[in-house]
């Protein structure tokens, strides 16, 4: 029996987590810095393999975080000194969405 590939939206959820939990952990204390924007994340995740081949949009692996409580959007738009313009909808990893991410980390880990 053939083994199959890594799932193509499995990867692209961890890989947004991933991009979401390091501007949380950089910028702790810094609430604005703390979350991203969707276009931020389309531009990190640009070379990223599932999102290369088109074959799961971020905006769709966003959505699915955020019904599930792994992604929250803090507060309404503010202007961001950093970014030197108003910011839009911002994502923010949640306690549950960092849970997830370590639990996947551990478990890809993990020798079968």
């Amino acid at each position: 029996m053939q083994a199959a590939g890594p799932d193509p939206a499995r990867a692209t959820i961890l890989a947004i987590l991933r991009q979401l939990n390091q501007a949380d952990s950089a910028h702790e204390g810094r609430r604005m810095e703390q979350s991203l924007e969707l276009g931020e994340i389309e531009n990190r995740l640009a070379d990223f393999w599932a999102v290369k081949q088109g074959t799961v949009p971020v905006a769709l692996a966003l959505g699915l975080l955020l019904r599930n409580g792994l992604v929250s959007v803090p507060g309404g738009a503010d202007f961001s000194w950093q970014r030197q313009r108003t910011v839009a909808e911002r994502f923010q990893i949640t306690a549950e969405g960092k849970k997830f991410l370590v639990d996947a980390i551990e478990t890809a880990d993990r020798i079968p």
